[in-house]
């Protein structure tokens, strides 16, 4: 209330003063004369007041209008002005707005829209590295790769969009099946942004599918330098890395470097199996049985495998059966209850013609968890004691139907290999390999095969607990079943017993 009181006196006093001013000069005497050209030309004070004010307004408006003279010259040609910031801000606005109907266009699936919508945005914006990048992916989606790759070339002309042009070229490549090509783009990426993780995996993968191991141990390193890689995972794939770098060597013939870098790779990943295979073999040829027996252990306390124990049968080949079992109890002794172990020891007692001690081995495998090779190993075992020919027949008709052992299987793609691989021959992917049962409908067989042990007969067990078959025609008779197991390797030459063989296929 008082301010505006304040303000209505104040706006009074100046309406009282100008009023003031005004009468004053009305009545004062004299005013202002202007001469010239032969005119005279004579005001008052109040006249002489109001021509200097509006002499002043003429002046402010001339030189307005001669600024929007020079800023038109300007314009026209070409230099910033107001005028110009007017029409960039215009263009701008329309060029952003295309440019986001464009992504929005990409995101919705609509290729066709999206590059017409760039070409927009380009024609209004002039930032060829927002709308080439806008082009190329609208380019690819749409199917047109001429028009993608164009313009990937285009970005790669440009230091900031250089990384994105060589990665665009270098997918159009992998797509294409030109893995030599997309080999030295993913290197040339990578120079770029050694950070960028996907660039690197793909880097990674290409040098392991041509075996350019070193350059593959390489990036690894470069990978855990970046924190892409936990130490652990880095330590295990460099391993798998310098494995394969030693069956390489081994290809050419070069034993002493071979059995190097196998032992190397056997220190970095004991539990890497194959390492530890190669590594054993390294020592048995340079005569250090008891380092290899010692690799063999270590891997065999990880994991038992049947290639541990024909690598550990390969450190004494000429030994007797009696002898080997003796020896393997290095590895028996460990792990009694696996499977692999049990399998391991029936069959050590089937090379030496103890039936009754490879029964007790295999003990209930064959009922609480059988696959094909403990199946086969009981019908070897029911052969060498003795029993009839239906019912050695019957177990081998058992062995078709029951799962397979483990195998090497791809963990992203679940693809089975015959040998271990660092990169799995359905996916790509490396070091995806693990030992374990695939799952039965992998190797579902077929239907007539469920229909064998109708025919040859079905093991049972008698009263004595001990395996019997009940035959459904004693006049049938049927070719003897083979069953090849792929995880097996026979550990004694000269067996008599029906022993399953190592699987090539």
């Amino acid at each position: 209330m008082i301010w505006s009181l304040v303000k209505i006196i104040f706006f009074v006093g100046i309406i009282g003063a100008l009023a003031w001013g005004a009468s004053f000069l009305l009545e004062a005497q004299g005013g202002m004369q202007i001469r010239a050209l032969g005119f005279e030309l004579n005001f008052g004070p109040l006249q002489a007041i109001l021509l200097i004010i509006a002499m002043v307004v003429a002046v402010w408006i001339l030189l307005k209008l001669l600024s929007l003279l020079i800023a038109v010259l300007k314009f026209l040609n070409g230099d910033e002005t107001a005028l110009s910031r007017h029409f960039d801000r215009n263009r701008e606005r329309k060029g952003f707005e295309a440019l986001s109907e464009g992504l929005m266009a990409l995101a919705s699936g609509e290729g066709r829209l999206a590059m017409a919508k760039a070409a927009r945005a380009d024609k209004y914006l002039n930032k060829p590295e927002l709308t080439n990048l806008l082009t190329a992916q609208a380019a690819e989606l749409a199917g047109d790769r001429r028009k993608a790759e164009e313009t990937y070339r285009k970005l790669v002309e440009n230091e900031q969009t250089r990384f994105v042009g060589v990665r665009g070229i270098m997918m159009q490549k992998l797509a294409d099946g030109d893995t030599e090509t997309a080999l030295q783009l993913a290197k040339k990426a990578f120079a770029l942004k050694p950070k960028h993780e996907e660039t690197g995996d793909v880097l990674l993968r290409l040098q392991a599918e041509t075996h350019d191991w070193s350059g593959a141990r390489k990036t690894l390193d470069a990978k855990l330098r970046n924190g892409q890689l936990p130490r652990d995972v880095h330590k295990r794939r460099d391993a798998v890395l310098a494995l394969s770098e030693a069956r390489d060597v081994i290809s050419d013939d070069s034993s002493i470097e071979a059995r190097e870098t196998a032992i190397e790779a056997n220190r970095l990943s004991p539990d890497l199996i194959p390492a530890a295979v190669m590594a054993a073999r390294g020592y048995i040829a340079k005569d250090k049985p008891r380092y290899a027996a010692r690799v063999l252990k270590k891997a065999w306390e990880v994991r038992p495998h049947p290639d541990l124990a024909a690598a550990f049968a390969e450190i004494a080949p000429d030994e007797s059966p009696s002898a080997r079992i003796k020896r393997f109890t290095t590895l028996t002794r460990i792990k009694t209850e696996h499977p692999e172990t049990r399998m391991l020891l029936a069959e050590l007692n089937i090379a030496n013609e103890d039936f009754p001690a490879a029964r007790r081995a295999l003990g209930d495998l064959v009922e609480t968890d059988p696959d094909a090779r403990s199946v086969t190993l009981m019908a070897a075992i029911e052969r060498g004691e003795g029993a009839s020919d239906t019912i050695v027949k019957g177990w081998l008709a058992r062995a078709l139907a029951v799962p397979r052992g483990p195998q090497w299987i791809c963990e992203n793609c679940q693809h089975i290999h015959t040998d271990w691989k660092p990169i799995c021959e359905n996916c790509s992917s490396f070091d995806t390999l693990e030992w374990k049962r695939p799952p039965q409908s992998d190797v579902a067989m077929p239907a007539g095969a469920q229909m064998l042990p109708l025919i040859v007969g079905a093991p049972t067990a008698d009263n004595t607990g001990a395996n019997s078959v009940v035959p459904v025609d004693q006049d049938v008779t049927i070719e003897d079943a083979e069953i090849i197991d792929d995880d097996h390797t026979t550990l004694a030459p000269g067996n008599t017993a029906p022993t399953p063989e190592k699987n090539a296929g």
